[in-house]
Protein backbone atom coordinates (compact mmCIF):
# COMPACT_ATOMS: atom_id res chain seq x y z
CA UNK A 1 0.00 0.00 0.00
CA UNK A 2 2.71 2.45 1.01
CA UNK A 3 4.81 1.44 -2.00
CA UNK A 4 1.86 2.10 -4.30
CA UNK A 5 1.35 5.55 -2.75
CA UNK A 6 5.06 6.33 -3.18
CA UNK A 7 4.77 5.41 -6.88
CA UNK A 8 1.68 7.62 -7.20
CA UNK A 9 3.43 10.55 -5.56
CA UNK A 10 6.55 10.13 -7.65
CA UNK A 11 4.61 9.84 -10.96
CA UNK A 12 2.38 12.82 -10.21
CA UNK A 13 5.16 14.94 -8.73
CA UNK A 14 7.55 14.22 -11.58
CA UNK A 15 4.93 15.14 -14.18
CA UNK A 16 3.93 18.25 -12.22
CA UNK A 17 7.56 19.42 -12.18
CA UNK A 18 7.81 18.95 -15.94
CA UNK A 19 4.55 20.85 -16.49
CA UNK A 20 5.51 23.76 -14.24
CA UNK A 21 8.94 24.05 -15.87
CA UNK A 22 7.31 23.79 -19.34
CA UNK A 23 9.65 20.92 -20.15
CA UNK A 24 6.79 18.42 -20.53
CA UNK A 25 6.65 17.12 -24.09
CA UNK A 26 3.12 17.78 -25.30
CA UNK A 27 1.16 15.99 -28.00
CA UNK A 28 -2.11 16.85 -29.72
CA UNK A 29 -3.86 14.19 -31.81
CA UNK A 30 -6.06 15.80 -34.46
CA UNK A 31 -5.04 19.15 -35.96
CA UNK A 32 -8.41 20.51 -37.00
CA UNK A 33 -10.50 23.43 -35.74
CA UNK A 34 -9.94 22.34 -32.12
CA UNK A 35 -6.53 20.69 -32.13
CA UNK A 36 -4.46 23.20 -34.08
CA UNK A 37 -5.46 26.27 -32.02
CA UNK A 38 -4.82 24.27 -28.84
CA UNK A 39 -1.41 23.12 -30.08
CA UNK A 40 -0.49 26.72 -30.90
CA UNK A 41 -1.53 27.99 -27.44
CA UNK A 42 0.43 25.25 -25.69
CA UNK A 43 3.48 26.01 -27.83
CA UNK A 44 3.12 29.75 -27.13
CA UNK A 45 3.19 28.88 -23.41
CA UNK A 46 6.63 27.36 -23.94
CA UNK A 47 5.89 23.64 -24.21
CA UNK A 48 7.55 21.62 -27.00
CA UNK A 49 4.50 20.44 -28.95
CA UNK A 50 4.05 17.61 -31.43
CA UNK A 51 0.85 17.61 -33.47
CA UNK A 52 -0.25 14.24 -34.85
CA UNK A 53 -2.71 13.92 -37.72
CA UNK A 54 -3.51 11.22 -40.27
CA UNK A 55 -4.06 13.81 -43.02
CA UNK A 56 -0.76 14.35 -44.82
CA UNK A 57 -1.90 17.73 -46.16
CA UNK A 58 -2.39 19.08 -42.63
CA UNK A 59 0.95 17.77 -41.45
CA UNK A 60 2.73 19.33 -44.43
CA UNK A 61 0.93 22.67 -44.00
CA UNK A 62 1.80 22.93 -40.30
CA UNK A 63 5.45 22.07 -40.95
CA UNK A 64 5.54 24.82 -43.57
CA UNK A 65 4.07 27.21 -41.03
CA UNK A 66 0.90 27.65 -43.07
CA UNK A 67 -2.40 27.88 -41.25
CA UNK A 68 -5.63 26.38 -42.60
CA UNK A 69 -7.69 27.35 -39.54
CA UNK A 70 -8.84 30.98 -39.55
CA UNK A 71 -8.55 31.30 -35.77
CA UNK A 72 -4.82 30.51 -35.94
CA UNK A 73 -2.56 33.45 -36.73
CA UNK A 74 -0.23 32.62 -39.63
CA UNK A 75 2.87 34.55 -38.49
CA UNK A 76 2.55 33.08 -34.99
CA UNK A 77 2.38 29.56 -36.38
CA UNK A 78 5.40 30.18 -38.62
CA UNK A 79 7.42 31.51 -35.70
CA UNK A 80 6.60 28.47 -33.57
CA UNK A 81 7.55 26.10 -36.38
CA UNK A 82 10.76 27.97 -37.20
CA UNK A 83 11.84 27.90 -33.54
CA UNK A 84 11.04 24.15 -33.46
CA UNK A 85 8.52 24.68 -30.65
CA UNK A 86 5.76 23.10 -32.76
CA UNK A 87 6.00 20.33 -35.31
CA UNK A 88 3.52 17.97 -36.95
CA UNK A 89 3.77 14.32 -37.89
CA UNK A 90 1.66 11.36 -39.00
CA UNK A 91 3.90 8.97 -37.04
CA UNK A 92 2.10 7.76 -33.91
CA UNK A 93 5.28 6.18 -32.57
CA UNK A 94 6.23 9.71 -31.47
CA UNK A 95 3.75 9.14 -28.62
CA UNK A 96 6.45 7.14 -26.85
CA UNK A 97 8.38 10.36 -26.23
CA UNK A 98 5.45 12.46 -24.99
CA UNK A 99 4.39 13.34 -21.46
CA UNK A 100 0.90 14.63 -22.26
CA UNK A 101 -1.56 13.87 -25.06
CA UNK A 102 -4.73 15.76 -25.97
CA UNK A 103 -7.21 13.86 -28.16
CA UNK A 104 -9.03 16.26 -30.50
CA UNK A 105 -10.51 13.95 -33.13
CA UNK A 106 -13.96 14.06 -34.79
CA UNK A 107 -16.98 12.43 -33.14
CA UNK A 108 -19.68 12.30 -35.82
CA UNK A 109 -23.09 10.66 -35.64
CA UNK A 110 -23.97 7.70 -37.78
CA UNK A 111 -27.09 7.95 -39.96
CA UNK A 112 -28.90 6.06 -37.20
CA UNK A 113 -27.98 8.97 -34.83
CA UNK A 114 -25.83 6.82 -32.59
CA UNK A 115 -22.26 7.95 -31.77
CA UNK A 116 -19.38 7.01 -34.06
CA UNK A 117 -16.55 6.33 -31.62
CA UNK A 118 -14.17 4.99 -34.26
CA UNK A 119 -11.85 8.03 -34.27
CA UNK A 120 -11.57 8.08 -30.48
CA UNK A 121 -10.99 4.33 -30.37
CA UNK A 122 -8.29 4.53 -33.06
CA UNK A 123 -6.49 7.33 -31.18
CA UNK A 124 -6.75 5.46 -27.89
CA UNK A 125 -5.39 2.26 -29.44
CA UNK A 126 -2.35 4.16 -30.66
CA UNK A 127 -1.82 5.76 -27.24
CA UNK A 128 -2.18 2.34 -25.60
CA UNK A 129 0.77 1.02 -27.62
CA UNK A 130 3.07 3.73 -26.27
CA UNK A 131 1.56 4.42 -22.85
CA UNK A 132 4.18 4.84 -20.13
CA UNK A 133 4.26 5.85 -16.47
CA UNK A 134 3.83 9.55 -15.80
CA UNK A 135 1.70 10.22 -18.89
CA UNK A 136 -1.36 12.53 -18.95
CA UNK A 137 -4.13 11.81 -21.47
CA UNK A 138 -6.96 14.31 -21.98
CA UNK A 139 -9.93 13.64 -24.25
CA UNK A 140 -11.42 16.84 -25.73
CA UNK A 141 -13.68 15.34 -28.41
CA UNK A 142 -17.36 15.86 -27.61
CA UNK A 143 -19.00 12.62 -26.57
CA UNK A 144 -21.60 11.02 -24.31
CA UNK A 145 -21.27 10.93 -20.50
CA UNK A 146 -19.24 7.90 -19.47
CA UNK A 147 -16.96 7.68 -22.50
CA UNK A 148 -13.74 8.45 -20.63
CA UNK A 149 -14.38 5.98 -17.81
CA UNK A 150 -16.22 3.27 -19.75
CA UNK A 151 -14.28 3.29 -23.03
CA UNK A 152 -10.86 4.92 -22.65
CA UNK A 153 -9.92 3.76 -19.16
CA UNK A 154 -10.30 -0.01 -19.83
CA UNK A 155 -8.41 0.31 -23.12
CA UNK A 156 -5.50 2.09 -21.46
CA UNK A 157 -5.40 -0.08 -18.35
CA UNK A 158 -4.89 -3.16 -20.56
CA UNK A 159 -1.24 -2.09 -20.46
CA UNK A 160 -1.10 -3.05 -16.79
CA UNK A 161 -0.65 0.58 -15.75
CA UNK A 162 -3.20 1.98 -13.31
CA UNK A 163 -5.02 5.27 -13.80
CA UNK A 164 -4.41 7.82 -11.06
CA UNK A 165 -1.23 6.01 -10.01
CA UNK A 166 0.84 5.32 -13.12
CA UNK A 167 -0.89 7.55 -15.65
CA UNK A 168 -3.54 10.28 -15.53
CA UNK A 169 -6.78 10.46 -17.50
CA UNK A 170 -9.10 13.47 -17.92
CA UNK A 171 -11.89 14.86 -20.05
CA UNK A 172 -12.06 18.54 -21.01
CA UNK A 173 -14.77 19.65 -23.45
CA UNK A 174 -13.65 21.80 -26.35
CA UNK A 175 -15.56 25.08 -26.52
CA UNK A 176 -14.24 26.51 -29.78
CA UNK A 177 -16.46 29.07 -31.50
CA UNK A 178 -14.96 29.38 -35.01
CA UNK A 179 -14.70 32.96 -36.24
CA UNK A 180 -15.36 34.54 -32.83
CA UNK A 181 -12.83 37.40 -32.54
CA UNK A 182 -13.40 37.89 -28.79
CA UNK A 183 -13.36 34.37 -27.37
CA UNK A 184 -10.49 32.16 -28.49
CA UNK A 185 -8.82 29.07 -27.07
CA UNK A 186 -6.77 31.06 -24.57
CA UNK A 187 -9.58 33.02 -22.89
CA UNK A 188 -12.50 30.56 -23.01
CA UNK A 189 -12.79 29.04 -19.49
CA UNK A 190 -11.55 25.43 -19.61
CA UNK A 191 -13.64 22.86 -17.79
CA UNK A 192 -11.82 19.67 -16.78
CA UNK A 193 -12.80 16.50 -14.97
CA UNK A 194 -10.49 13.66 -13.97
CA UNK A 195 -10.89 9.94 -13.39
CA UNK A 196 -9.33 10.42 -9.94
CA UNK A 197 -8.52 13.51 -7.82
CA UNK A 198 -4.87 13.17 -8.82
CA UNK A 199 -5.89 13.15 -12.49
CA UNK A 200 -7.94 16.34 -12.31
CA UNK A 201 -5.22 18.15 -10.37
CA UNK A 202 -2.56 17.27 -12.95
CA UNK A 203 -4.94 18.23 -15.77
CA UNK A 204 -5.78 21.54 -14.09
CA UNK A 205 -2.10 22.32 -13.60
CA UNK A 206 -1.37 21.54 -17.25
CA UNK A 207 -4.03 23.83 -18.71
CA UNK A 208 -3.26 26.59 -16.21
CA UNK A 209 0.15 27.07 -17.85
CA UNK A 210 -1.42 28.18 -21.14
CA UNK A 211 -5.05 29.20 -20.60
CA UNK A 212 -6.50 32.08 -18.61
CA UNK A 213 -9.03 30.17 -16.48
CA UNK A 214 -9.43 26.48 -15.63
CA UNK A 215 -12.63 25.16 -14.03
CA UNK A 216 -12.16 21.76 -12.33
CA UNK A 217 -15.24 19.57 -11.82
CA UNK A 218 -15.71 16.41 -9.77
CA UNK A 219 -15.59 13.77 -12.53
CA UNK A 220 -15.13 13.10 -16.22
CA UNK A 221 -18.90 12.42 -16.48
CA UNK A 222 -19.68 15.92 -15.22
CA UNK A 223 -17.22 17.43 -17.71
CA UNK A 224 -18.69 15.38 -20.55
CA UNK A 225 -22.22 16.49 -19.59
CA UNK A 226 -21.20 20.16 -19.46
CA UNK A 227 -20.61 20.35 -23.21
CA UNK A 228 -23.80 18.51 -24.01
CA UNK A 229 -25.83 20.83 -21.76
CA UNK A 230 -24.32 23.90 -23.44
CA UNK A 231 -25.17 22.76 -26.95
CA UNK A 232 -28.53 21.23 -26.03
CA UNK A 233 -29.48 24.61 -24.55
CA UNK A 234 -28.75 26.25 -27.88
CA UNK A 235 -30.39 23.50 -29.94
CA UNK A 236 -33.66 23.75 -28.02
CA UNK A 237 -33.81 27.54 -27.93
CA UNK A 238 -32.99 27.83 -31.63
CA UNK A 239 -35.60 25.17 -32.32
CA UNK A 240 -38.16 27.19 -30.37
CA UNK A 241 -37.42 30.45 -32.19
CA UNK A 242 -37.44 28.64 -35.55
CA UNK A 243 -40.89 27.31 -34.72
CA UNK A 244 -41.99 30.82 -33.76
CA UNK A 245 -40.63 32.06 -37.10
CA UNK A 246 -42.77 29.52 -38.94
CA UNK A 247 -45.80 30.57 -36.87
CA UNK A 248 -45.15 34.25 -37.57
CA UNK A 249 -44.85 33.49 -41.27
CA UNK A 250 -48.33 31.97 -41.29
CA UNK A 251 -49.74 34.85 -39.19
CA UNK A 252 -48.07 37.56 -41.32
CA UNK A 253 -46.06 38.87 -38.36
CA UNK A 254 -42.42 40.06 -38.61
CA UNK A 255 -40.59 37.63 -36.32
CA UNK A 256 -37.47 39.81 -36.27
CA UNK A 257 -39.44 42.76 -34.90
CA UNK A 258 -40.98 40.49 -32.28
CA UNK A 259 -37.55 39.28 -31.11
CA UNK A 260 -36.07 42.79 -31.04
CA UNK A 261 -38.97 44.03 -28.91
CA UNK A 262 -38.80 41.03 -26.56
CA UNK A 263 -35.05 41.55 -26.14
CA UNK A 264 -35.68 44.95 -24.51
CA UNK A 265 -36.79 43.07 -21.38
CA UNK A 266 -33.79 43.32 -19.02
CA UNK A 267 -34.47 40.02 -17.27
CA UNK A 268 -35.96 36.60 -17.96
CA UNK A 269 -35.36 36.67 -21.74
CA UNK A 270 -32.37 35.83 -23.91
CA UNK A 271 -32.72 36.50 -27.65
CA UNK A 272 -32.14 33.64 -30.10
CA UNK A 273 -32.61 34.16 -33.81
CA UNK A 274 -34.15 32.00 -36.53
CA UNK A 275 -32.29 30.96 -39.64
CA UNK A 276 -32.23 28.51 -42.53
CA UNK A 277 -31.25 25.62 -40.23
CA UNK A 278 -28.44 24.51 -37.97
CA UNK A 279 -24.90 23.84 -39.10
CA UNK A 280 -21.43 23.14 -37.83
CA UNK A 281 -20.13 20.10 -36.00
CA UNK A 282 -21.55 20.88 -32.55
CA UNK A 283 -25.13 22.07 -32.16
CA UNK A 284 -26.82 19.83 -34.77
CA UNK A 285 -24.94 16.75 -33.50
CA UNK A 286 -23.82 16.93 -29.87
CA UNK A 287 -27.27 16.85 -28.17
CA UNK A 288 -27.98 13.53 -29.87
CA UNK A 289 -25.09 11.98 -27.93
CA UNK A 290 -27.11 12.79 -24.84
CA UNK A 291 -30.33 11.53 -26.42
CA UNK A 292 -28.63 8.24 -27.33
CA UNK A 293 -27.16 7.79 -23.84
CA UNK A 294 -30.42 8.56 -22.02
CA UNK A 295 -32.32 6.08 -24.20
CA UNK A 296 -29.95 3.43 -22.89
CA UNK A 297 -31.01 4.46 -19.39
CA UNK A 298 -34.70 4.23 -20.32
CA UNK A 299 -35.24 8.01 -20.52
CA UNK A 300 -36.76 9.68 -23.57
CA UNK A 301 -35.10 12.99 -24.50
CA UNK A 302 -38.25 14.61 -25.89
CA UNK A 303 -37.04 18.22 -26.06
CA UNK A 304 -33.90 17.20 -27.95
CA UNK A 305 -35.75 15.05 -30.47
CA UNK A 306 -38.43 17.70 -31.10
CA UNK A 307 -35.95 20.57 -31.41
CA UNK A 308 -33.84 18.50 -33.80
CA UNK A 309 -36.92 17.80 -35.92
CA UNK A 310 -37.98 21.47 -36.06
CA UNK A 311 -34.48 22.66 -36.95
CA UNK A 312 -34.27 19.96 -39.59
CA UNK A 313 -37.44 21.33 -41.20
CA UNK A 314 -36.03 24.84 -41.67
CA UNK A 315 -34.39 24.16 -45.07
CA UNK A 316 -37.78 22.93 -46.31
CA UNK A 317 -39.43 26.06 -44.87
CA UNK A 318 -36.91 28.28 -46.69
CA UNK A 319 -37.58 26.47 -49.98
CA UNK A 320 -41.31 26.98 -49.47
CA UNK A 321 -40.67 30.74 -48.99
CA UNK A 322 -38.67 30.81 -52.22
CA UNK A 323 -41.42 28.88 -53.99
CA UNK A 324 -44.12 31.27 -52.72
CA UNK A 325 -42.14 34.38 -53.71
CA UNK A 326 -41.52 33.06 -57.23
CA UNK A 327 -45.14 32.03 -57.50
CA UNK A 328 -46.17 35.65 -56.88
CA UNK A 329 -44.44 36.61 -60.14
CA UNK A 330 -45.79 33.56 -61.99
CA UNK A 331 -42.52 31.61 -61.97
CA UNK A 332 -42.05 27.98 -60.92
CA UNK A 333 -38.85 26.88 -59.17
CA UNK A 334 -38.13 24.52 -62.06
CA UNK A 335 -36.02 26.44 -64.55
CA UNK A 336 -35.69 29.55 -62.37
CA UNK A 337 -32.22 30.98 -61.85
CA UNK A 338 -31.55 31.15 -58.12
CA UNK A 339 -28.39 32.71 -56.70
CA UNK A 340 -27.36 31.63 -53.18
CA UNK A 341 -25.37 34.01 -50.97
CA UNK A 342 -23.24 32.22 -48.39
CA UNK A 343 -22.66 28.46 -48.18
CA UNK A 344 -20.74 28.07 -44.89
CA UNK A 345 -22.79 27.31 -41.82
CA UNK A 346 -22.23 30.70 -40.19
CA UNK A 347 -20.87 34.17 -40.82
CA UNK A 348 -17.24 34.80 -41.81
CA UNK A 349 -15.92 31.25 -41.59
CA UNK A 350 -15.03 28.60 -44.18
CA UNK A 351 -16.68 25.64 -42.44
CA UNK A 352 -19.31 23.83 -44.55
CA UNK A 353 -19.94 20.99 -42.08
CA UNK A 354 -23.66 20.31 -41.69
CA UNK A 355 -24.38 23.65 -43.37
CA UNK A 356 -28.11 24.18 -44.05
CA UNK A 357 -27.11 26.03 -47.22
CA UNK A 358 -26.08 22.69 -48.70
CA UNK A 359 -29.44 21.15 -47.76
CA UNK A 360 -31.31 24.06 -49.35
CA UNK A 361 -29.21 23.86 -52.51
CA UNK A 362 -29.91 20.11 -52.71
CA UNK A 363 -33.67 20.66 -52.34
CA UNK A 364 -33.70 23.44 -54.96
CA UNK A 365 -31.62 21.39 -57.38
CA UNK A 366 -33.98 18.46 -56.97
CA UNK A 367 -36.87 20.78 -57.85
CA UNK A 368 -35.13 21.81 -61.08
CA UNK A 369 -33.70 25.22 -60.14
CA UNK A 370 -30.67 26.56 -62.00
CA UNK A 371 -28.27 27.37 -59.19
CA UNK A 372 -25.25 29.60 -58.67
CA UNK A 373 -23.66 30.93 -55.50
CA UNK A 374 -21.30 33.47 -53.97
CA UNK A 375 -19.15 32.77 -50.92
CA UNK A 376 -15.63 34.15 -50.49
CA UNK A 377 -14.90 31.43 -47.93
CA UNK A 378 -16.01 28.52 -50.12
CA UNK A 379 -14.20 28.59 -53.47
CA UNK A 380 -15.77 25.29 -54.53
CA UNK A 381 -19.02 23.61 -53.49
CA UNK A 382 -20.43 20.30 -54.68
CA UNK A 383 -24.13 19.48 -54.61
CA UNK A 384 -25.06 15.87 -55.40
CA UNK A 385 -21.55 15.35 -56.76
CA UNK A 386 -21.67 18.32 -59.16
CA UNK A 387 -19.72 21.55 -58.80
CA UNK A 388 -21.97 24.52 -58.13
CA UNK A 389 -21.34 27.58 -60.31
CA UNK A 390 -19.49 30.26 -58.31
CA UNK A 391 -20.12 33.85 -59.40
CA UNK A 392 -19.52 37.43 -58.32
CA UNK A 393 -22.31 38.51 -55.97
CA UNK A 394 -23.81 41.33 -58.03
CA UNK A 395 -23.30 39.57 -61.37
CA UNK A 396 -25.04 36.51 -60.01
CA UNK A 397 -27.92 38.58 -58.67
CA UNK A 398 -28.38 40.53 -61.91
CA UNK A 399 -28.77 37.28 -63.83
CA UNK A 400 -30.98 35.58 -61.25
CA UNK A 401 -34.73 35.44 -60.86
CA UNK A 402 -34.20 35.18 -57.13
CA UNK A 403 -31.35 35.68 -54.66
CA UNK A 404 -31.27 33.94 -51.28
CA UNK A 405 -29.17 35.17 -48.35
CA UNK A 406 -28.26 32.00 -46.47
CA UNK A 407 -25.12 33.14 -44.61
CA UNK A 408 -24.70 36.79 -43.66
CA UNK A 409 -20.98 37.26 -44.31
CA UNK A 410 -19.82 40.72 -43.27
CA UNK A 411 -17.92 41.12 -46.56
CA UNK A 412 -21.17 41.28 -48.55
CA UNK A 413 -22.37 44.78 -49.55
CA UNK A 414 -25.99 44.50 -48.46
CA UNK A 415 -27.08 47.90 -49.81
CA UNK A 416 -25.81 46.88 -53.25
CA UNK A 417 -27.43 43.45 -52.88
CA UNK A 418 -30.82 44.98 -52.06
CA UNK A 419 -30.52 47.41 -54.96
CA UNK A 420 -29.43 44.76 -57.48
CA UNK A 421 -31.57 41.70 -56.78
CA UNK A 422 -35.00 41.72 -58.40
CA UNK A 423 -36.14 39.37 -55.62
CA UNK A 424 -34.26 38.59 -52.38
CA UNK A 425 -35.18 35.97 -49.77
CA UNK A 426 -33.39 37.02 -46.57
CA UNK A 427 -33.09 34.16 -44.05
CA UNK A 428 -30.72 36.05 -41.69
CA UNK A 429 -32.29 39.53 -41.43
CA UNK A 430 -29.13 40.83 -43.11
CA UNK A 431 -31.19 43.47 -44.97
CA UNK A 432 -32.74 44.93 -41.82
CA UNK A 433 -33.74 48.48 -42.68
CA UNK A 434 -32.63 47.99 -46.30
CA UNK A 435 -34.62 47.22 -49.42
CA UNK A 436 -38.28 47.34 -50.25
CA UNK A 437 -40.89 45.22 -51.98
CA UNK A 438 -38.21 43.00 -53.52
CA UNK A 439 -37.10 41.70 -50.09
CA UNK A 440 -38.86 38.75 -48.42
CA UNK A 441 -37.72 37.95 -44.87
CA UNK A 442 -37.89 34.63 -43.06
Amino acid sequence: MHAAMDVAESSADALARKIESRSARVGVIGLGYVGLPLAVELAKAGFPVTGIDVQASRVAAVNRGETYVRDVDGPTLRRLVETKTLAATADFSRLADLDTVNICVPTPLRKTKDPDMSYIIAACEQIGQYLHPGMLIILESTTYPGTTDELLRPMLEKSGLQVGRDFFLCFSPERVDPGNPKYLTRNIPKVIGGTTPACVEIGRLFYAQALERVVPVSSTRVAEMVKLLENTFRLINIGMVNEVAMMCGRLNIDVWEVIDAAATKPFGFMPFYPGPGLGGHCIPIDPFYLSWKTKQAGIEARFIELAGYINGQMPHFVVSKIQAALNDVAKPIKGSRIHLLGMSYKRDIDDLRESPSLDIAHLLKRLGARLSYSDPYAPSVRIDGELLLSRDVLVGLRDADCGVILTDHSIFDYHAIAATGRMIIDTRNALKGIGGANVFRL
